[in-house]
């Protein structure tokens, strides 16, 4: 039932207009004629009708309790509750956020100026932090622009605090799978949201306001801001590429962290400018070293052979090294040997990133190679594997596997049998994660794309049986770890959609035997398999739990 104007509520609240409607409530503007202050009411029928037409009895809502204690610039304050069992309404009283909501500001203004945006994003990072180190933290899951309103004066409240809730250490998974679709982590659907959810729900928040670009979109892809915009701080885009780790432990694990480098994002623009500098500088030691072969070439042999080789034998610094090998890629692109050495010293090294492999590639891809010769095939293999264990890209394993999979693609699709086993383990890694993993994070999965991804396990596993390579163990045991970890993380969906439970404890036992049956000498190796086989016992309990848990909720 509406309540009309002119209605004094308490004796004090008088209704002035409605101001906003859900499903059960409606939100009205009134005037607190005592205190001569403006305030919004939540109006809640007691009773109302659900969405199988059953009748639903309305209680004062679980979030009104929550905020009631919660006092912070950003938060809506609740003063009054209004909750008579004679009465056919609740009543909940609280602070009137007069300005307006970001999205509605998208739709008229499009991408907002990045100063705008940081300045948000810092007061929105001082409102998460300060929820998160409650007592009993709070995790707010459904941060997005139609959640944060604009006050006149330029300070920002959070509004919407419906599924809010309050994060328990001892909790294996959440109880629901709550948030907006584009906005949501990974681990909002099926897994346990935690700080570092809301991390990612405001990395996204922030992508969106600086691009325009709507993340709920059926076609969306996210793409890093200075694609859309180059003139956007470089060191913003490395926050919000953070925010947005797929892998939680990848993201910032504190607003803490966050805040300090929204603070500082123009220190981080200027490392970018002091790596831009280095690469100025690796250039120019290309030059002088390209006058210095240059003349070598003159007053001693003018043959271009000649030459070349003396340039992939060259001795020196690592950069001296780099220098030479390119300026070799330069005289002869199509020979293969001096894109081997450049390898070569990149993981002598220890070191493949964003702008190592930038330059790389950029000469890779210009080259005319005979792909079907077998020094192509090594190349292509050596330039997998160095993305597999150097790469960094978002200092992650799915971003690595994601770099070098193309390349194993090439290998086992070519007629050349040159380390074809190898690289069809490799690729199987590389399609499990293109595949399934990326899909798996989206709310409309159903059965059958689990049951198809619970087969693709199994084959992945029989697929790396036989395989007795130099990096069998780290090969088997990465992948084991990967198919192990999304079989607890994701149980409860799994029991959503009614995929068979034994099943999944069976692939779960399957991986925990074949960890067990390896003896890894790698410390890395070695930690992977204590992890899988530490974790089982808990895993499978978890697993059954959360099935008992959802048949039970579903009689």
């Amino acid at each position: 039932m509406a309540v009309e104007r002119g209605t004094v509520i308490d004796g004090k609240y008088e209704i002035l207009k409605e101001i906003g409607k859900g499903g059960m409530s409606v939100v009205y503007l009134a005037m607190d004629n005592r205190l001569n202050k403006q305030w919004a009411v939540k109006v809640i029928q007691r009773q109302g009708i659900g969405k199988n037409n059953e009748v639903i009895i309305n209680t004062v809502p679980d979030d009104t309790q929550l905020m009631k204690r919660l006092d912070h610039p950003s938060i809506p304050r609740i003063v009054d509750i209004i909750d008579r069992p004679e009465d056919t309404q609740i009543y909940i009283v609280m602070d009137y956020v007069e300005g307006e909501s970001l999205d509605k500001i998208l739709d008229e203004l499009g991408a907002q100026p990045q100063n705008l945006v940081i300045d948000w994003a810092k007061q929105i990072c001082d409102t998460l932090n300060y929820l998160h180190t409650q007592k009993s933290p709070v995790i707010y899951r459904d941060m997005k622009p139609a959640n944060i309103m604009l006050k006149p004066e330029g300070n920002i409240k959070l509004i919407d605090f419906g599924i809010a809730r309050e994060y328990k250490e001892q909790d294996l998974a959440d109880t629901t799978a709550l948030g907006t679709r584009g906005y949501a982590s990974p681990e909002h659907f099926g897994g346990k949201t935690d700080a570092r959810s809301d991390i990612y729900t405001l990395g996204m928040t922030m992508h969106h306001l600086l691009t325009g670009a709507d993340p709920r979109s059926k076609s969306y892809e996210y793409i890093p801001i200075r694609e859309y915009n180059p003139e956007l701080s470089s060191g913003l885009e490395h926050i919000i590429d953070k925010c947005t780790s797929w892998d939680p432990e990848n993201r910032y694990q504190n607003c803490n962290e966050l805040m300090y480098d929204l603070e500082h994002y123009s220190e981080i623009d200027d490392n970018f400018k002091k790596k831009q500098k280095s690469r100025l500088m690796t250039f120019a030691v290309s030059v002088l070293l390209s006058l210095v072969f240059l003349a070598v070439g003159v007053f001693g042999n003018f043959m271009v052979g000649r030459q070349y080789n003396n340039m992939i034998e060259v001795t020196g610094s690592y950069n001296e090294k780099i220098a030479s090998y390119y300026n070799a890629i330069d005289i002869e692109p199509d020979d293969t040997r001096a894109y081997m050495k450049v390898l070569e010293a990149y993981e002598e090294n220890g070191k493949f990133a964003a702008k190592e492999s930038q330059a790389f590639i950029t000469a890779f891809s210009k080259a005319d190679f005979d792909e079907e010769s077998p020094e192509y095939m090594q190349l292509v293999y050596k330039l997998g594997l160095t993305y597999f264990y150097l790469y960094t890209g978002d200092h992650s394993f799915r971003s690595r596997i994601q770099a070098a999979g193309p390349y194993f693609e090439k290998i086992i699709n070519s007629s050349d049998a040159y380390n074809n086993s190898a690289a069809q383990n490799y690729y199987t890694m590389y399609k499990f994660y293109s595949e399934f993993i990326l899909k798996s994070s989206k709310n409309d999965i159903q059965k059958e794309n689990y049951d198809e991804l619970l087969q693709s396990f199994s084959e992945c596993l029989s697929n790396l049986e036989n395989y007795e390579g130099a990096d069998a163990s780290f090969v088997k045991l990465t992948l084991f770890q990967e198919i192990f970890n999304f079989l607890n993380t994701y149980s409860k969906s799994l029991a959503i959609c009614k995929v068979d439970k034994d099943t999944v404890l069976d692939l779960l036992q399957r991986v925990q035997e074949a960890a067990s049956a390896l003896a890894p000498t790698a410390a890395e190796a070695i930690d992977i398999r204590n992890d899988i086989m530490n974790s089982y016992d808990s895993y499978k309990d978890n697993i059954e739990t959360t099935y008992m848990n959802v048949a039970q909720r579903s009689n």
